[in-house]
Order: structure tokens, then sequence, then C-alpha cells
């Protein structure tokens, strides 16, 4: 892995951890019982999105480091997860 793939991969990890984080912090404004005029019940009430981040953070490095160990140490190839067959066989030598 070079590092515009690891930049890459930390990058998509890190999304997907944020909307997570996101999702598992939200309190709506129905929950809180206070819904804005104009808004659905559902809408956040109120979002702290640079603690999201912080949290989003933590546990993206530590998902990324897992993975990425996993690629550089060579336990797991792209041959292992070619199901079908579309890289040929493989070389015997």
């Amino acid at each position: 892995m070079n590092l515009t793939g690891a930049i890459v991969l930390f990058a998509v990890i890190w999304f997907l951890t944020f909307y997570i984080v996101l999702m598992l912090r939200t309190r709506t404004q129905a929950e809180e019982g206070a819904v804005v005029p104009g808004t659905p019940p559902g809408a956040p009430a109120h979002e702290d999105v640079g603690k999201s981040a912080r949290i989003a953070s933590v546990w993206a490095a530590l998902i990324w480091a897992l993975i990425a160990g996993v690629i550089l140490s060579g336990s797991v190839s792209i041959r292992d997860i070619d199901v079908m067959g579309i890289l040929g066989p493989e070389d015997e030598e």
C-alpha cells in the first residue's frame, strides 16, 4: 500500500465512521419534546459536530490501523478475495 492508498483508505473509513457517530448521538426534536414549527419531528434538536468529528477520528484511526496492518502484513492478498477468478490462475513456481 502506498501513501495515496493509505490516505484514501483513511478518508473512506473516517467518513463512514463519522456518519455512524452522527446517527448514534443524534436526539430528535420529538425526543427532546420541543418541535420547532415548520420542521419535522425527526429533525435533530442540536448536534455538536466537533465532538462527533473527534470521536469519529479516534475510531477511524483505530480501524484504519487494523486494516492497514492486515494489508501490510500480507496475510490477505487480492488473490484471496478473487472469488470469481478474474485475475486468472495463480502462478505456481
